[in-house]
């Protein structure tokens, strides 16, 4: 295998990780023995890939919105007579053939299977582990619910953004990005702070300890730097950089503002895949070396996908397919990642897409040239056990990316996918429950979410009572600079 400075090329060979913030003295004098009894227990030796021994729960208090800033928007969503965007179509016949729309015709509404709102559903597959009664758990859920803000760990938003967002740009996009009476999502956004801010909760912490869901990079486009100190669920942060004005001429990309996100504090989540699951036992030969379908043209850091579309348009057992997950779009990518060893994951207008759990999915061996991405689960999950890591720098270098790709052996790639299959169940939202309300799957993803959010309450606590001793009208200057 050729050596690239700036690849990962580890093989997949079982590893333990403990996510903790801190280990005690009698947690290390104990650890030998329960590694001893994990090895010799564990059906899988592999499974070691992702965390297995979490806490026992997280408790969780529903903000009391009203309904229509949540499952009112989906009654609104399916009572529009049509959607004319790209991807729509497959809303418009669901609406043709089941007669969904208006205020009775459904208790429980699905959520929209357009690709551009469905990739963003955390939302309503969140909230329906929440809705569902314990008794119905039956201990599957890591999140439990509770019924007083004094009781819970963390206060969740059930404000569904992305369809907030994405409902305005259906109706009238003109004035999205405008603070003005026209602007549903906006009047929508700020009843959901305004009345956050009111409550006893969010006065205690300063919304520090209150969970919103930001999946959208267009989601809660105008209240962003109010709510910016609770902890955020989001995909990447490619939708919230902003740099600071004092080092815009400096090397300074990576630098995220203080006002903004941290991974100290906040939670990056998967997409919804759009590509259905292909278990391991139905893989087969595959011919294609790379494959990648989407948009060639992005911005921002998006620019090298165009670049790299053009040092690999010609290579041989590479396929380059501009398209869009539609109806026919779909088919054309499940067959193009089912058939390929590689599937190119570049970054587009932000640094990640739901391309990479779609590949995952169809266990093609995910090829990330993204250098500012985050991934979801990190710590509970090594991504380099299926996953080859190339700097944006080394992929741009004429043939490069696609020797080193040829230069895996079999072997390597079936560890590889062998290794893909066990992580597939985690990048799962979805339960099968109409409205989404019933038992969750132990492990997929709605689980690891709040566990990962479990991990955060130690600095969450600690800046909560660092806030209430400071003397009021003291000014201490935020220093966060945090990566």
């Amino acid at each position: 295998m050729m050596p690239l400075k700036n690849i990962v090329t580890r093989s997949a060979s079982p590893s333990c990780s403990i996510p903790s913030l801190f280990i005690s003295l009698s947690l290390l004098c104990i650890l030998p023995l329960s590694l001893f009894f994990f090895f010799h227990s564990s059906p899988n030796p592999q499974m070691n890939l992702l965390q297995t021994t979490p806490p026992n729960s997280i408790k969780v208090y529903v903000a009391d919105l009203p309904t229509s800033l949540n499952y009112g928007l989906l009654e609104n969503y399916w009572a529009l007579d049509s959607d004319s965007r790209i991807g729509s179509e497959v809303d418009n016949e669901i609406r043709k053939k089941t007669h969904i729309g208006g205020k009775s015709s459904k208790k429980f509404l699905p959520y929209p299977e357009n690709p551009i709102i469905k990739q963003y559903s955390a939302e309503y597959w969140i909230l329906g582990d929440l809705m569902t009664p314990e008794k119905l758990k039956l201990g599957s859920s890591f999140a439990k619910r509770v019924f007083s803000a004094d009781e819970a760990d963390v206060i969740f938003v059930p404000f569904f953004a992305t369809l907030s967002a994405e409902m305005q740009l259906i109706v009238n996009k003109g004035v999205f990005r405008k603070k003005k009476p026209g602007n549903q999502d906006y009047q929508r956004q700020r009843m959901v702070v305004d009345f956050l801010k009111q409550t006893d909760a969010w006065k205690r912490s300063g919304g520090r300890d209150h969970v919103f869901v930001i999946t959208d990079p267009v989601a809660m486009w105008h209240v962003k730097d109010e709510v910016a100190p609770a902890i955020l669920l989001v995909v990447d942060f490619g939708g919230w950089y902003k740099l600071d004005s004092n080092t815009a001429n400096e090397t300074s990309s990576d630098m995220i503002h203080h006002t903004q996100v941290s991974l100290l504090k906040d939670v990056i989540v998967p997409y919804t895949h759009l590509l259905p699951r292909l278990p391991l036992s139905e893989n087969q030969k595959r011919e294609t070396l790379i494959y990648f379908k989407g948009a060639k043209h992005r911005h921002r850091g998006g620019i090298v996908r165009e670049k790299l579309w053009d040092l690999l348009i010609n290579e041989p057992r590479v396929v380059m397919e501009e398209g869009f997950p539609n109806a026919t779009g779909r088919e054309q990518s499940i067959k193009g990642m089912r058939t390929s060893e590689f599937c190119l994951h570049p970054a587009g207008d932000t640094p990640t897409s739901c391309r990479l759990f779609d590949a995952v999915q169809s266990l093609c061996i995910p090829v990330i040239v993204s250098d500012n991405i985050e991934l979801p689960f990190e710590g509970m999950v090594d991504y380099s056990e299926f996953s080859v890591f190339v700097a944006v720098s080394d992929a741009l270098q004429p043939s490069l990316l696609v020797n080193h790709l040829r230069s895996y052996s079999n072997d390597q790639k079936d560890r590889f996918r062998r290794n893909m299959a066990l992580v597939q169940p985690i990048f799962e939202y979805e339960n099968g429950q109409p409205g989404g309300i019933g038992p969750v799957s132990p492990n997929g993803a709605i689980n690891y979410i709040w566990r990962k959010v479990h991990q955060k309450l130690p600095m969450i606590k600690e800046t909560i009572i660092r806030e209430k001793r400071k003397p009021l009208g003291a000014l201490v200057p935020l220093r966060c600079h945090c990566t």
